[in-house]
């Protein structure tokens, strides 16, 4: 089993629809992973539905009991996050504030303040259209360890395919280099860098290529827009040489890609013009890297 992660260094270069469009492509033999779970979307292209879903706990929230509190207000001054407030007498924890470091809990005097499990958002195993499965999440508002949501998806993507037989677990990971993305790029097989010939979209390429450079795992770079700004497109494939990563093609602007988000379809499923023909060499690419 192969997986292969799709990042890219900032967002709004066609990562996800490249990553969709590569599952189209493959069909069954292909379990989808999406990863970006603190902006997910993929299941705008892919049609999943939710036939199996779980709560994802992580982290700790305090909370305060209040027929047992003396107001003593030892909690609120030690508190760092300043998640703690007083009105008319009363204590409560602001939870969007809370880090959950249990530390308010350990002062009370009278063991008022309790942490719980906090349930940071729902992850999901769903049929799509292309006759394979998705796993994919739903981070809560303001909660926090995406890194782990994003653990929990592979992992649970990583047994479906091993289960299922399936040759590829294809990831769709988040933009930039935090958290989320180191956990993405976790046991990867192949990295697929996706980049934009803009000063940014170079910028933003060199981090995340650091990043993929310490976990020693080879890649192979997508120029997507390539024919905007030629300049800038020529310094990436400079960059690409000089670091050895595959170039694995370029795609020009088509506003058919966002013909095909509209219509709630990846740009493989248009069949017309030649991106999908271009995806289709640079995914027969990829598997020949991967082989």
């Amino acid at each position: 089993m192969k997986e292969i992660v799709v990042i890219s260094g900032k967002g709004g270069t066609g990562k996800t629809s490249i990553t969709a469009s590569f599952a189209v492509l493959e069909g069954t033999r292909v379990v989808l992973a999406d990863c970006d779970v603190d902006a997910a979307d993929m299941h705008l292209l892919m049609q999943p539905d939710f036939e199996n879903e779980d709560n994802f706990f992580s982290g700790e929230l305090a909370y305060i009991d209040q027929s047992n509190c003396t107001r003593c207000g030892l909690c609120e001054q030690i508190c760092r996050f300043d998640a703690i407030s007083v009105s008319n007498g009363k204590y409560t924890i602001n939870p969007i504030d809370c880090e959950g470091c249990g530390y308010c809990a350990r002062v009370c005097p009278t063991q008022t303040i309790i942490n719980k499990k906090l349930m940071a958002g729902k992850w999901y195993i769903s049929n799509i259209k292309t006759g394979s499965h998705m796993v994919h999440a739903r981070l809560e508002a303001g909660a926090d360890n995406s890194g782990k949501l994003v653990a929990k998806v592979k992992n649970e993507a990583k047994e479906l395919a091993l289960e299922e037989q399936k040759e590829y677990v294809l990831v769709d990971g988040s933009p930039g280099i935090g958290c989320p993305v180191i956990s993405s790029l976790s046991g990867a097989t192949f990295v697929v860098l996706v980049t934009e010939p803009s000063v940014s979209g170079l910028h933003d390429l060199m981090r995340v290529h650091q990043l993929v450079k310490k976990f020693k795992i080879p890649s192979g770079c997508i120029i997507n827009k390539a024919d905007i700004n030629p300049e800038k497109t020529s310094e990436i494939k400079d960059f690409l040489l000089s670091e050895e990563i595959i170039h694995l093609g370029d795609l020009p602007y088509n506003e058919d890609f966002t013909k095909a988000m509209i219509e709630g379809k990846t740009i493989v499923e248009l069949d017309r013009g030649t991106l999908p023909a271009n995806l289709k060499d640079i995914w027969e690419q990829i598997k020949i890297l991967t082989t």
